[in-house]
């Protein structure tokens, strides 16, 4: 997936460590502090790095929690791709499956995943403006060879975006009922993906 640009990009394995760093410690503030209180400085500090290193990747605590949300969205690839393989071929409950229970899963364990996830929401009660539009074209790069569909489908990409908006502000408010994701809210999202979708995939 696209990342954001970086005032610098890692050339070395060491600069890219460094960067691995500042992002871990930016996530583990925002689930420790909240975004208003992150601070590139407290970043550093976490990290064990100087200030300087921070500014030499980011301009400020906005580009920070942007490039989080790329890395987040890759890592969501990443675990999405591996255990697609796994599902029956054309199966694309199978595959909902997947893409559904991976977000949750991501959603309570990777640090400041519940602030940031895809696409940082700042202020956060603002819409993470393209970064659904990112979710579903991944979905559809992921899935559509294996429900039988072709990439640039136009039914299948809208059925897909409506699909991923509609997910993203069932589990919002899943993770604001439950601190784990309210498992009953999760299970009639799963049910409502289903029957909206079957009338595009079936």
């Amino acid at each position: 997936m696209s990342q954001p640009r970086l005032r610098r990009e890692p050339v070395q394995q060491r600069s890219a460590e460094r960067l691995a760093k500042i992002l871990d410690a930016c996530a583990c503030l925002l689930d420790e502090v909240g975004y208003e209180k992150l601070s590139t400085r407290a970043v550093a500090a976490r990290a064990g790095v100087p200030i300087g290193s921070v500014y030499r990747f980011f301009g400020d605590k906005r580009a920070l929690a942007a490039a989080l949300a790329a890395r987040n969205l890759d890592q969501y690839a990443e675990r999405v791709g591996e255990r697609i393989g796994a599902a029956p071929e054309g199966d694309w409950r199978a595959l909902l499956d997947v893409v559904l229970d991976e977000y949750v899963a991501m959603k309570r364990t990777v640090a400041g995943f519940s602030l940031v996830d895809f696409g940082y929401r700042i202020p956060l009660a603002a819409p993470a403006s393209g970064a659904n539009h990112q979710v579903a074209d991944l979905v559809i790069a992921l899935v559509a060879d294996r429900v039988g569909r072709d990439r640039a489908d136009g039914e299948l990409r809208r059925a897909v975006l409506i699909a991923v908006e509609a997910a993203d502000a069932l589990l919002q408010l899943a993770f604001r009922v439950g601190e784990s994701g309210d498992a009953e809210i999760v299970a009639e999202t799963r049910v409502l993906l289903r029957a909206y979708l079957a009338k595009v995939l079936d």
